[in-house]
């Protein structure tokens, strides 16, 4: 299971290369998009799809070629497999059912990366990856996560965000911490109130580029000064 860049191609770590090199297959979500990272590093290998809507049948392939005493790496399009990204299924499969190792190449992850820019959120934090798009659902959730009194992060597309936020809004106080194209050439991390981020994103003409969100209720900043005046 090999993470991959979330947009940098530069961040990818020298083991990560070494063994899609040395694999004998890469399965991954996205030919297309792989091809181009793989090209990038000069690697050329026999690929395969093994993507959210074919997981389980591909992991049936996938599980025949490790009978064969082959080794196949799995990427997705981009981050860690298995988060918020498909992969978790094929490890899975290819453990329990065929009793092969599954073996982890860390690597990025666009939550872990927002964390490690975001400053104190608090000792724990709840990740939830994308929410419902239907707005019932979405907002139970949401009230459910305020309700736990510790901060979460969500991923969100540009075409939800700035919905996802009024959500928040009414789900409770909040600071955030927004996370916009990260990594990459337009790379933006936006922090304030929900209302501050929802009008910096509101005078925009067009939204652009995948969003990570991490949302600290207002109670977690209440905490940390009562602690801090102890």
């Amino acid at each position: 299971m090999v993470a991959t860049p979330i947009g940098n191609l530069e961040d990818i770590t020298y083991r990560a290369v070494r063994i899609l090199g040395e694999v004998d297959v890469i399965a991954c979500e996205d030919t297309r998009h792989t091809s181009l990272l793989l090209s990038h590093y000069g690697i050329r290998k026999r690929l395969i799809a093994c993507h959210s809507h074919n997981e389980e049948e591909s992991a049936k392939g996938i599980i025949s070629l490790l009978d064969q005493g082959m080794d196949v790496a799995y990427c997705s399009d981009a981050g860690t497999p298995g988060i918020s990204d498909p992969g978790a299924r094929l490890a899975e499969l290819v453990r329990s059912g065929s009793g092969h190792r599954v073996v982890p190449v860390p690597g990025p992850s666009a939550f872990a990366a927002l964390v490690s820019a975001a400053g104190n959120i608090g000792k724990a934090f709840t990740f939830e990856g994308f929410l419902s798009p239907k707005k019932g659902r979405r907002t139970k959730r949401l009230a459910e996560l305020f309700s736990r009194g510790e901060a979460f992060i969500i991923y969100e597309s540009p075409f939800r965000i700035v919905k996802t936020l009024d959500d928040i809004r009414e789900a409770g106080d909040a600071r955030l911490v927004v996370g916009r194209e990260l990594t990459k050439a337009f790379e933006e991390i936006i922090t304030g109130s929900t209302d501050e981020v929802l009008a910096a994103l509101q005078d925009r003409e067009r939204i652009k580029g995948e969003f990570a969100v991490i949302v600290i209720p207002e109670v977690l900043d209440d905490t940390a000064e009562e602690d801090q005046d102890a």
